[in-house]
């Protein structure tokens, strides 16, 4: 009665772009993770741990808060996400399977949470629900389940049917057909392509917004119906996603979602691709089917706060329900942004800020900053200091405590600060002083990109943060405070 005998394609594929998606989410933390929330970090964990209780943060980290535990926990998660990706997990048996991915599992939400600011990202959560959906799929030698296809379904309608939820019930633009006048223009990191979207006719970005519509409020429900609905449901989700990926940087959401879909194609698609066939496939062992029971049950007492949630009026776009990061609610862009605003951090040798003091610019990897650097495609890879960036740039500094230990980082030289940037402007020593100042930034018009051969246009809008250099008693006083330097 469980038997999906007609998804084994779907979940060797479903797994292996899983695994995929895990690599690089280790792949950022062993490059990011130090330089981020290491014990010289711009927001170090262990300043996290010793203020949050264990059971409010579960993490292995809080047994081993050393940058060497960060970067041996990095190393075998990427170890682990290869086994899966080639398949190795799969050759020894069920058993294998659940353990690896339950290993994976542990290692990401112990990163996730203790990861505070630049961790806080709704794909965190939707990674590790479909982590640990994984566990409970069995090995490739087994007959495929209905229950995990069926919770990675759920976890796929939540993210696409929350989107939908939240657009309608959020900015008026959605409803008036105009957020793409805006979107690409000011999403937290455009890429090559942002550009030429941007200023596409309107009678696109109108029917950008209505397809958008369709694949999120409609398009879900046909998740659940026989096939070929649920197909043709899962690949009109994939072209949707498809778009976003070739239209901005939205780190892995986009890929994750992919993958997701992948559980409501069946094999008659997948076997015409892939010409792939089943192996010789076993019953699995009665413990993993109880198991699955056990966690569908458990899964369906968990959802029904969420399906509340979706109901409401109050409708919150990501939340957690448990520190777990299972069963819990998502949406992306309920609102967007006009117009784009931009930090710029700049540095000097001066001893003396005078009014002909020469100021150079650090360039980051992926926001915006010089006019003619063209926007780079990074996801499904994942900058966590840049999209950060964008954030605090519609604030102010004090809402963002990270951005003062970013300051003096600088002014220090930091090697693992510098190496989360493209650019640094002062490789033989360290600046003297360092400020950040607010821009509008705003893309070109076609004449004006083929006249000054540059993306953006942009203006002054304020200082966003003042001058200053390590002696500054401003500075010294707020690194004392928040414990990066020793108390006096």
């Amino acid at each position: 009665m469980l038997d999906a005998r007609g998804y084994w394609i779907a979940r060797l594929v479903l797994l292996r772009g899983l695994g995929l998606v895990c690599l690089l989410a280790f792949l950022v933390a062993l490059n990011q993770f130090r330089a981020l929330c290491g014990e010289r970090g711009l927001l170090p964990a262990s300043h996290f741990m010793k203020q949050m209780p264990f059971r409010q943060s579960p993490s292995l980290f809080y047994l081993f808060p050393q940058d060497v535990a960060f970067t041996l926990a990095a190393w075998a998660g990427v170890v682990l996400s290869c086994l899966v990706l080639t398949g190795i997990s799969d050759r020894y048996g069920t058993w294998m399977s659940m353990l690896t991915w339950a290993l994976i599992w542990v290692l990401y939400m112990s990163f996730v949470n203790v990861g505070q600011t630049f961790y806080s990202f709704g794909w965190e959560s939707i990674l590790l629900e479909a982590m640990f959906f994984a566990i409970f799929f069995g090995s490739s030698h087994t007959t495929p389940q209905q229950i995990p296809i069926w919770l990675m379904r759920w976890l796929l309608f939540r993210v696409m049917f929350g989107a939908g939820l939240i657009k309608l019930r959020g900015d008026p633009c959605w409803r008036n057909l105009t957020c793409l006048n805006w979107y690409f223009e000011t999403q937290p990191m455009p890429n090559p392509l942002s550009w030429y979207f941007h200023w596409a006719p309107a009678w696109v970005h109108e029917g950008g917004v209505l397809f958008n519509h369709f694949v999120e409020l409609i398009v879900p429900f046909g998740f659940f119906l026989p096939q070929p609905v649920a197909s043709i449901a899962g690949i009109l989700t994939i072209v949707f996603q498809l778009v976003l990926l070739a239209s901005g940087n939205l780190s892995w959401l986009n890929l994750i979602t992919i993958v997701l879909a992948f559980s409501t194609i069946d094999d008659r698609i997948w076997s015409s691709l892939l010409h792939l066939h089943p192996l010789q496939l076993q019953a699995p062992l009665r413990a993993e089917v109880y198991a699955q029971i056990g966690i569908g049950a458990l899964v369906f007492i968990m959802s029904i706060p969420v399906v509340v949630n979706m109901l409401s009026a109050r409708q919150m776009m990501n939340f957690d329900y448990n520190p777990f990061h299972l069963v819990g609610t998502y949406g992306a862009f309920g609102s967007v942004t006009r117009p784009r605003y931009e930090v710029v951090v700049e540095g000097t040798e001066d001893a003396v800020i005078t009014s002909a003091t020469q100021w150079r610019i650090y360039q980051f990897k992926g926001k915006p900053t010089d006019p003619t650097y063209t926007p780079p495609q990074i996801a499904p890879y994942h900058l966590r200091l840049d999209w950060l960036m964008w954030f605090a740039a519609m604030s102010n500094y004090q809402n963002y405590p990270w951005f003062v230990n970013f300051m003096a980082k600088l002014l220090e030289g930091d090697s693992a600060t510098l190496g989360l940037l493209r650019y640094n402007p002062f490789s033989a020593h360290p600046p003297r002083y360092v400020r950040a100042l607010l821009y509008e930034y705003h893309f070109t018009t076609p004449e004006e990109h083929r006249a000054m051969h540059a993306w953006w246009k942009r203006k002054l809008i304020s200082t966003y943060f003042p001058a200053i250099s390590l002696d500054s008693p401003g500075l010294q006083r707020v690194l004392r405070e928040e414990g990066w330097l020793p108390a006096r």
